[in-house]
């Protein structure tokens, strides 16, 4: 079937609507698809064969990966859209990652187009060895490809890879397609109430499922305004809504805990009015800590509506748009088209299973296990990976490693990972694998074991437990080993804390008992220091 996300931007072609704001001004939607079919006819006539006078442009690209590493604006919009509607899969990355980060996300995605904006060309320097790096700027100025060709594009076309991190250590890449994108932006329009009125607050990252889909795609597909900002900055988000310049804000834990510390310190007069004048405010990618939750409702009336999403799923279940039916520390209920159930060890439906009577709003919990969830907004499998992708699924569902319990309603709360492996922190899922492989090569770490603290700020706080080399204890202090770690680890993945120890935990197979080192840095009583 034909792309239903390419039949939805052509709806959107003429709409003298504004649907980017950003720091150079305001782009309508008619502007935007120009921009962004200027870029897709640039990357096609790049693509046609240059041999033997054959000049005819390929219809698509084929599915050929593009790295996207542009500043948060209608060009980066555009640069998307553009590769996407070329039938390229476009790889947005942030800036803040170190070069060898950069570079190796390139080469496992089989990168050969790099994509950049003038102000980040010095960072695109490290990948231009073996590829083509393309200014946003000239493929704006390209003459529009053919449009007909558009209608060859398929719903099960991948057209987005984000990386994702794994047990495996590295990051995975998970490809979603034109309809997981289409499906998952019309599911959170209908759900959240998104209109044409409305203007969405924009300070998420460009490299994650949060800021990319969740709330861009949705925005943009609703035939919403999108206000983007550079990066998130408590003070000028404050500003912003103080100044009542947006309806909806989508934001992580973290984010809402800068602000009420940039309130706390006086800053943003008006803050609690704007606050209040906003249609939405949401909170994702980590459980919103429920005193965080109490203080937004004190703010404004509401607490934050609360989701559970994933990179491969996108948002499976949300609370209601209806503030008075939200329940602080629950992620609600599956969207429709989404199902979800909680299994034992064993992959079986645990307590409660569809069909069955599902008993009265808020009572006490009737399953507890992994949660699965299948459906259509979910992702098509990890670049390169076969065997993970086999793994992730069972029976047609997809194994979030999530633990959940479901009350006898059917909403959902979140109780954390399968895996101590997986982190979440500051809104991103980290690997503390890839971490640990990492702070491996510096020469004073003996043995390292990297967890997530429980914390109200950061939703867990990651610190790294090191054995040091004989000696060179003072190395591994928490300021050295995070100025060594942030020229190597983008900035949300560089531990916390370092506590040295004299030896870790392990069980009998030797494996590093994770749980027991938590748990003593929770009471204080791991033996180390930590500085």
């Amino acid at each position: 079937m034909a792309s239903p996300l390419v039949a939805r931007l052509a709806q959107l072609r003429s709409s003298a609507r504004i649907a980017v704001e950003d720091e150079r001004g305001q782009t309508t939607f008619a502007e935007l698809m120009d921009r962004a079919l200027r870029v897709r006819g640039a990357l096609l006539a790049a693509s046609a064969p240059r041999g033997a006078g054959e000049r005819a442009e390929p219809a698509s690209l084929e599915g050929e990966r593009l790295l996207l590493l542009a500043s948060p604006g209608a060009a980066w919009v555009a640069a998307l859209l553009g590769t996407i509607l070329a039938g390229g899969i476009a790889l947005p990355l942030s800036p803040l990652y170190p070069p060898a980060e950069l570079t190796w996300l390139a080469g496992d995605a089989g990168v050969r187009r790099v994509i950049v904006s003038d102000d980040l060309a010095a960072l695109a320097a490290p990948l231009a060895q073996g590829r083509a790096v393309l200014r946003v700027e000239d493929l704006e100025r390209a003459a529009p490809g053919p449009e007909s060709a558009l209608a060859d594009l398929a719903e099960d076309d991948p057209a987005l890879l984000l990386y994702t991190s794994g047990t495996t250590g590295k990051p995975k890449g998970a490809l979603l397609t034109h309809r997981n994108l289409a499906v998952q932006a019309e599911l959170l329009r209908a759900a959240w109430g998104f209109s044409e009125e409305d203007v969405l607050l924009h300070a998420l990252p460009l490299h994650h499922m949060h800021g990319v889909c969740i709330a861009l795609a949705t925005s943009l597909l609703a035939g919403s305004a999108t206000r983007m900002l550079p990066r998130f900055d408590a003070q000028r988000v404050a500003a912003e809504i103080a100044r009542r310049s947006a309806t909806v804000l989508m934001a992580v834990p973290t984010m809402y805990q800068r602000l009420f510390e940039h309130v706390d310190r006086g800053g943003a007069p008006g803050f609690a009015a704007g606050a209040r004048a906003l249609r939405l405010a949401t909170s994702g990618s980590a459980a919103l800590p429920v005193t965080l939750a109490e203080r937004w409702r004190d703010l404004t009336g509401a607490i934050p509506l609360e989701r559970f999403g994933m990179t491969e799923i996108g948002v499976g279940m949300s609370n209601p748009l209806d503030p008075g039916a939200r329940r602080a520390g629950w992620v609600g209920a599956p969207l429709p088209t989404v199902e979800a159930r909680i299994t034992d060890d064993a992959g079986a439906a645990a307590g409660w299973a569809p069909g069955e009577e599902r008993g009265q709003p808020g009572g006490a919990a009737v399953a507890r296990g992994e949660l699965w969830i299948r459906g259509p907004s979910v992702f098509k499998g990890y670049l390169g990976r076969e065997d993970e992708t086999r793994a992730a699924f069972q029976d047609g569902w997809f194994r979030t490693g999530d633990v959940a319990e479901r009350s006898a309603d059917g909403y959902f709360r979140l109780l954390g990972r399968t895996s101590v492996d997986i982190l979440k922190s500051g809104g991103y899922k980290l690997s503390s694998l890839e971490i640990e492989e990492t702070l491996r090569d510096h020469g004073a770490i003996a043995e390292v074991a990297v967890v997530g603290v429980p914390d109200e700020e950061w939703g867990e706080r990651v610190v790294a437990v090191v054995v040091a080399a004989p000696g060179r204890e003072a190395e591994c202090a928490t300021a050295p080993l995070r100025a060594w770690a942030k020229e190597r680890l983008a900035p949300y993945k560089v531990p916390r804390d370092a506590i040295v120890v004299q030896a870790l935990p392990r069980n009998a197979m030797g494996k590093v008992v994770k749980p027991e080192l938590v748990k003593a840095i929770e009471r204080g009583t791991l033996a180390g220091r930590s500085s």
